[in-house]
């Protein structure tokens, strides 16, 4: 009875081989992968919708320093560079108009194809197209610029001549603003709605202090848009050779008077940019940034309430001031951290075909993995059937 009940055992062990080598042969339908799971992403400790509710959001540990009371801008934000993580903010997704901290994503979008070691003539239809009322660097037709001169124009005295000869060399105003609305919403900057490049008044144009953040801080990762925003002033060329070249030159200052000092206000220690805007319709907007004691902070303000023009540089003084005196004593209300690009597909596996250097003789296809599992399958159950029926002729 044992070595039959053992005879039986082995005849199904022999059986589940026989299955198990199935389906090891049996190939994956078309389409179908093997790819690892992703890992999950790791959860987040800070509500992303927080940042989405009217009023002012911090939140301070004990001992922190309370937020400037001097504060009037209709929306502002204070965030840290390096981590991205939000520090305090108010009404941060409120879309109003951003004047020429537009000019950021702008530089964003353009700079990458416009480095500033090319050269450009500029023709009068590029400059025909700049609006009344605007502020310009001084470009003249038929002079050819350097465009590291050009972008000093954009950077520096917030020129919009400079900005329309730009998005010209860049494929045209149209599309320079189509590649500036997905560059908005590929920085996760769903707050903005792009109508003119260069930040001047247009109907249905609008950001937030919160996407002037995103924009800033992410300029200030690429060295080139640094190394601009940072600059205090220049000088800029008013004839040019055919090499682009001055022939004579005017000095131009940053209109960011933090970065310069004017006006009273000193400059900010360790001011490293970014960018300031006025327009009657949105006010005085401002991006600014500093670096001290190995920390970089960002702070955008909108449209102050009150106050003369220097406002806007005081209330960003005030947010600056408190957000390095606040330093490890406040949780994030939010992350300046662009959204995760979706998961690539899997690879497909490889097809080898026929006369790619394996013999014919090695290839095994589809239809024959098939045929050998079951041939397989077949013969094993023949043999542990043959075992079985001598058993029981053998038993007396």
């Amino acid at each position: 009875m044992s070595i039959r009940s053992s005879g039986r055992r082995t005849g199904a062990g022999a059986a589940a081989l026989a299955i198990g080598a199935s389906v090891l042969l049996v190939p994956t339908a078309a389409g179908t992968t093997h790819a690892e799971p992703l890992p999950p992403r790791p959860a987040s400790s800070v509500d992303a919708s927080l940042l989405h509710r009217s009023g002012t959001h911090v939140r301070a540990r004990q001992g922190a320093p309370a937020l400037p009371d001097d504060v009037s801008a209709l929306s502002w934000l204070v965030a840290d560079v390096g981590t991205g993580a939000v520090l305090a903010a108010h009404d941060a997704h409120r879309r109003l108009p951003p004047a020429s901290t537009l000019k950021t994503l702008f530089a964003l979008t353009a700079l990458p194809h416009l480095p500033g070691s090319g050269r450009h003539t500029v023709t009068e239809a590029e400059l025909d197209a700049v609006p009344d009322g605007s502020s310009t660097v001084g470009l003249s037709a038929d002079h050819t610029y350097r465009v590291a001169d050009l972008w000093r124009g954009v950077f520096l005295s917030s020129g919009n001549d400079a900005v329309h000869v730009l998005a010209a060399m860049n494929g045209g105003w149209d599309a320079t603003s189509a590649q500036m609305q997905a560059k908005a919403r590929a920085l996760g900057a769903r707050d903005t709605t792009v109508v003119s490049p260069d930040g001047f008044d247009a109907e249905g144009q609008a950001s937030s202090a919160y996407d002037l953040a995103v924009f800033g801080r992410t300029g200030l990762a690429d060295p080139a848009f640094a190394e601009y925003a940072a600059t205090a002033d220049a000088q800029f060329p008013g004839g040019t050779h055919a090499d682009g070249s001055p022939t004579w030159t005017y000095g131009i200052e940053n209109t960011n008077r933090l970065v310069t000092g004017q006006d009273g206000l000193g400059r900010y220690p360790g001011i490293i940019g970014v960018k300031n805007g006025y327009t009657s319709q949105a006010g005085f907007t401002l991006i600014a940034a500093a670096r001290r004691d190995g920390r970089t902070l960002l702070a955008t303000v909108m449209n102050p309430q009150w106050g003369g023009a220097n406002a806007v540089y005081e209330e960003a003084r005030s947010l600056l001031d408190w957000g390095f005196a606040a330093a490890g004593r406040v949780d994030p209300v939010g992350s300046l951290a662009p959204p995760a690009p979706p998961a690539a597909p899997p690879a497909a596996p490889p097809v080898v075909a026929a006369g790619a250097g394996t013999p014919d003789r090695l290839r095994v296809g589809a239809p024959m993995l098939y045929g050998l599992s079951a041939a397989f399958l077949a013969a094993v159950a023949a043999l542990a059937g043959t075992a079985v029926l001598r058993r029981r002729r053998s038993e007396p």
